[in-house]
C-alpha cells in the first residue's frame, strides 16, 4: 500500500494514511480521471467497503479527496447506515480525520490558513469553496488553465463536455452563463476550467 500511495499524497502524510487504511474490509483503488468526481465511497454487497480517488489530482487535493472518502467509510462504521452522506457526523470525521494533517510537513504554508477554514465547516465537495480550490489549482501540473471568473462578461466558451455557453452577470457568488444551444441559464463556481471559443 505504501508503493500505492507514494508519489500521490505528500510523504509525510503517508504514515497516517496507512494507519486509516489499515481496515479488512477496506479497499483502496486509484482511478483515471472522471470529470463528475474526484473520488468516490461505496458500501459493496459482499459486506466490503471501497474508497476511488481519481489519479490526476495534485498531491495536496488527492490527500483531501482521501480522507473526506476515508470519513464516509469511518462514519458509516460509528454511526450506521441511516446517516445523511455529507451530514453532521461526516463533518465531525472529516474534521477529526484531517485536523493531524494540517501542518506545514504535510501543506504548504500559503494553503493551512485557507484549509483552516475551510475545515470550519467542510463542504461535500471542496470545490466549492472557490478560494480554496483556485489554490489548491496552484499546485496542478497544468498551470496555464482559463478559469470563468477571469473572462470578461459575454465571453463564449465551452467546458469539459463541449456544450458552449455565453458569461452572464454575476450573482453572490457565481455567474450566470446562458447555453449556447438550449438558450437555458445555468450557474457556474468561479473557479470552473473553461476554454475560450
Amino acid at each position: 500500500m505504501h508503493n500505492t500511495l507514494q508519489g500521490y499524497i505528500p510523504e509525510h502524510s503517508i504514515p497516517q494514511v496507512l494507519e486509516l487504511l489499515a481496515n479488512d474490509k477496506l479497499d483502496f483503488i486509484v482511478k483515471r480521471e472522471r470529470k463528475t468526481r474526484h473520488g468516490d465511497y461505496r458500501k459493496l454487497k459482499n459486506g466490503r467497503h471501497l474508497i476511488t480517488v481519481n489519479s490526476n489530482l495534485n498531491s495536496y487535493r488527492f490527500l483531501i479527496t482521501l480522507i473526506h472518502e476515508i470519513a464516509h467509510f469511518e462514519a458509516f462504521q460509528n454511526y450506521g447506515q441511516f446517516i445523511k452522506p455529507h451530514g453532521k457526523e461526516w463533518k465531525f470525521t472529516f474534521q477529526h480525520l484531517m485536523l493531524p494533517f494540517l501542518n506545514p510537513k504535510v501543506f504548504p504554508i500559503d494553503l493551512l490558513p485557507l484549509l483552516a477554514n475551510h475545515f470550519k465547516n467542510p463542504k461535500a465537495t471542496s470545490d466549492t469553496d472557490h478560494i480554496l480550490s483556485l489554490a489548491l489549482k496552484q499546485y496542478d501540473d497544468n498551470s496555464d488553465k482559463t478559469y470563468i471568473f477571469e473572462v470578461p462578461r459575454g465571453s463564449i466558451f465551452k467546458i469539459h463536455n463541449g456544450r458552449q455557453f455565453k458569461k452572464g452577470n454575476k450573482r453572490v457568488k457565481r455567474f450566470e452563463c446562458i447555453e449556447i444551444k438550449t438558450g437555458k441559464t445555468y450557474l457556474f463556481n468561479p473557479n470552473v476550467e473553461i476554454e475560450l471559443i
